[in-house]
């Protein structure tokens, strides 16, 4: 009786620190799939673990996570190495229930999470723990088994990094205008109204994966963007519903056909207009948003 109520309260603990934990992975590894696989590990590992030694269980799972997420990121940027064509974060639907559990919305954005990419494992571990958590610098320090010191040169390094390549964006009610026009603009073809919504720079970015046709390369600049929207828009929208939600705590639309989601489309935008179109279109990495 004694083990089973151990073991219920080791449950009931683990149930209330989950949702940290999967924000946690999540972030670190862009993927639904992979950061619940890493937190189900954590859940293994707590419960072979003597609970009689752990003085903060908080803490205890949080360094466990972040640790294993570093390990992971390393192997999962092999794997994307032979990835076919251009790679984006798995959306999360957080219209709902920001279920990602942190307390700011920080480092959530797929724009965000792409720039993190670029950063080394212990970078975006400091930089999570940081900016989305508000996690001490020398509880990042034990985590990570590095001074404070490495650990505030680390976040100043990433938050650097993340600025420099990133425009400031606009206000959510702005971003959600921008999409809703491009989506008319797109759906009809309209050169003009779509060259008119976007930066001179403006990038557009397909994750089919492989599964989905999808363009294996960025597509760069206005007038490259608006031809080649235009060149599908008569195949492409034909029999399309599009619901407006909010995907990684920014506004996205949900593309389905049939009553089913083949496309999440998300614009990232700056004072100058839209500068990236990420069109998700890989069946696999659309699950977390169809089912939510």
């Amino acid at each position: 009786m004694a083990d089973t109520d151990d073991l219920e309260q080791t449950a009931a603990a683990f149930a209330e620190l989950r949702p940290r934990l999967f924000g946690i992975g999540y972030r670190m590894l862009g993927s639904v799939t992979e950061a619940e696989d890493l937190v189900q590990d954590v859940w293994l590992r707590w419960q072979g673990t003597d609970r009689s030694t752990v003085d903060n269980p908080a803490a205890y799972l949080a360094t466990t996570t972040t640790r294993l997420a570093i390990n992971a990121t390393k192997s999962a940027r092999v794997r994307r190495e032979t990835y076919v064509g251009p790679w984006l974060p798995e959306p999360v639907d957080t219209s709902a229930d920001p279920y990602l559990g942190a307390e700011r919305a920080e480092a959530l954005e797929f724009a965000v999470l792409l720039l993190m990419e670029r950063l080394s494992p212990n970078e975006r571990a400091a930089y999570v723990l940081r900016e989305a958590f508000d996690y001490p610098y020398g509880q990042i320090a034990e985590i990570l088994q590095l001074s404070e010191a490495a650990v505030r040169q680390l976040v100043s390094r990433a938050r650097k990094h993340v600025a420099a390549e990133r425009r400031a964006p606009v206000a959510e009610a702005e971003q959600r205008k921008l999409l809703e026009a491009f989506v008319t603009a797109a759906r009809s073809g309209d050169l003009a109204a779509l060259e008119e919504l976007f930066a001179a720079d403006v990038t557009s970015v397909s994750d089919g994966g492989g599964a989905a046709r999808a363009s294996k390369f960025p597509v760069v600049g206005p007038t490259r963007v608006a031809k080649y929207l235009r060149a599908f828009a008569s195949r492409f929208w034909v029999g399309v519903e599009v619901r407006w939600a909010t995907v990684n705590g920014q506004p996205s639309a949900l593309l389905s056909r049939d009553g089913e989601v083949f496309t999440v489309l998300i614009i990232d935008a700056s004072a100058e207009g839209i500068d990236k179109v990420m069109w998700m279109m890989n069946p696999a990495k659309l699950t977390a948003v169809s089912t939510a």
